[in-house]
Order: C-alpha cells, then structure tokens, then sequence
C-alpha cells in the first residue's frame, strides 16, 4: 500500500476540496486572488485534508460537510505558509518561489490574513459549535507555536522538550484538529475522538520531525529547499539539539556558532558533527516512535480501508523522503 493509492482511494473527495477551495479564494480583490491562487496551485500533499475525509470516513461519516471543512484546515495552512516565509525571509517553498518574493512581504501578511478570515467564515456557516471550538483552538495554538519558534530562533541553549512543544503547537496541532474534526462528524464518543486528536498529534509530530531530518540529508529536487536552509534561519532543530548533546567540545562550538549566526558559513562543520553524533538515526528514530504512538490510537476502530490508510499514513510519515 503506497501514498498513491491513498491518494487514489480519496481522489474524488480530493477533487470536491478542491472545488470548494477555488470557489472560496474568490473575491472582488484580484491580488488576494492572486496571491493565494499562487500558494494552493504550488503543489504539496494536501495531508491535512486528507486527515480530515479518512478520519470521517473511518466513523463512518456519509455526508459532504467534511470537505467544506478540509478546506477549512488547508486554509488554515495555507494562511500560516505565508506569514511563515515572510518571518523566516524564505525565498522557495516547495521548489518554487515564495508569494513574498513574487508579490512582497505586504501582500502575503494581508492576503494571509485575508485567507485565515475566509476560513473562519466557513467554519461559522458549517453551523457546529463543537467543531468551531476545535479549530479556534487550533488557530490559536498554530500561533503560539509560531511565536515560540521565533523566540527560539539563534538560541543553542533550547532543549529537545522545548524544542517539542514548538512542532506541537506549530504543526501537529492541525493535524490533531483535522483527524478530530472526521471523528466528530462521525458522531464518535468523546473517548474516540480524543483517540483521534492524538493519532492527528503524533502523526504530526513524527512528520515534522522528518523534515528536520530531511533538511540535513534531502535533494533540493526532492524537498523543494536547499540542505541547512533551517540553519541557515537559525533554527535550533532535533539533529543540532542531539549533535550538541553528543558531540566534541569543538563540534558543540562550532553548531553554537551556526545557530547564533545563521548563514551557512559553518555548515561543513554541522554536517560533520551531525554525522558523527548520529544525529539524523536519533531523530528518526524519535520520528518512528511518535508514528508507533499514532498507529496504537486506532485500535479502537472498527476495520476498514480508511482505517488502513491513516495506519499507513503513520509509515508514509516516516518512510517518506521528501
């Protein structure tokens, strides 16, 4: 079983997404238009949706509502995107150029703004004051999570539980709303939802984790940046918090350096005290752990293909090499 045959398997709900995401993005303002058009048209898996049609359909769900509210939660995504490259300067995402460096910084914090509005207009008229909580929380969350990182950015001293709780505010926060939502149009007890929230969060967590492997280790080809762009930020990820944990006195200097600085002066160094500490091995395995933890959260569902493709969605977290 293959990413794309999950992607096969939803396709047609991945199509209704989409539509509504077209038909949402619409206003009397061309640029927002524009603007977001550019970030939904350039790719990426569309994993947060994709939570929120199998975890529904694994309860059972037979309505439509869900892909207003995947929608919601790419919208969601989306709008953090593009305050996230105008914050951290970032000039390619996903092997293309960014809405900032295209259209400026002040275009992409407005129409991010204009996207995150729009979606809170969604959730409204989807008309469950359960399911509004849930992404209000998350929105907020996704923010702090922001802040956080921001705050911890050029800082060597941040620790691996810190380092945590920034990717579980920052990214498998939406995860956690998306296989929640599904769970709650399913109708789930209380009990199952929350299983669903954290199956969503160690998802999360073990994707992000990923990436921080794959920043080190990945094609530019592959992951759409360049190696040590999250160095070069001053990021203070798992691989450096491990390589600092483990390695020579002259390798802990030498990531300290990189991280205050920021730039990519230090790289060759980093790589080296990377590899010698066995940094990426730790972090992946770190990632493996967090995908076992998602995968025991659906023990309680009853068997179906949509419940084998979130089992396989945890594997693909990890497996994956872009």
């Amino acid at each position: 079983m293959s990413i794309e045959t999950i992607r096969e398997f939803i396709a047609a709900d991945m199509r209704a997404i989409d539509r509504v995401i077209r038909s949402r993005l619409h206003s009397g303002v061309a640029l927002a238009e524009q603007v977001a058009e550019h970030i939904i048209a350039g790719g990426g898996k569309r994993l947060r949706p994709a939570l929120v049609v199998l975890s529904a359909g694994a309860h059972g769900y037979r309505g439509d509502l869900h892909h207003q509210l995947a929608a919601v939660v790419e919208f969601i995504h989306t709008a953090t995107l593009l305050h996230d490259d105008v914050v951290d300067e970032s000039a390619l995402r996903r092997g293309q150029p960014t809405a900032n460096s295209l259209f400026g910084n002040a275009a992409s914090v407005l129409v991010g703004d204009f996207v995150y509005s729009r979606a809170f207009q969604m959730m409204v008229q989807a008309g469950s004051m359960r399911i509004l909580e849930v992404l209000a929380e998350a929105t907020n969350t996704i923010a702090e999570g922001e802040l956080l990182q921001l705050m911890n950015c050029h800082n060597p001293d941040i620790d691996e539980a810190a380092y945590l709780q920034v990717i579980r505010c920052k990214t498998a926060k939406l995860f956690e709303a998306a296989t929640r939502i599904g769970a709650i149009l399913g109708g789930a007890e209380r009990a199952g939802e929350d299983a669903m929230a954290r199956y969503g969060a160690h998802l999360g967590t073990a994707f992000q984790l990923i990436d921080d492997v794959l920043d080190y280790s990945g094609e530019h080809a592959l992951i759409g940046k360049n190696v040590g762009d999250d160095l070069a930020e001053g990021k203070p990820t798992l691989p450096l918090i491990h390589a600092m944990r483990q390695g020579t006195p002259e390798q802990v200097a030498a990531v300290r350096r990189a991280i205050e600085a920021g730039g990519l002066a230090e790289l060759p160094a980093v790589l080296a005290a990377i590899r010698d500490t066995g940094a990426l091995d730790y972090a992946r395995a770190s990632a493996h752990n967090e995908a076992r933890l998602a995968r025991a959260q659906l023990a309680g569902l009853a068997a179906s293909q949509h419940r084998d493709f979130l089992l396989q969605l945890a594997n693909f977290a990890v497996d994956r090499t872009y």
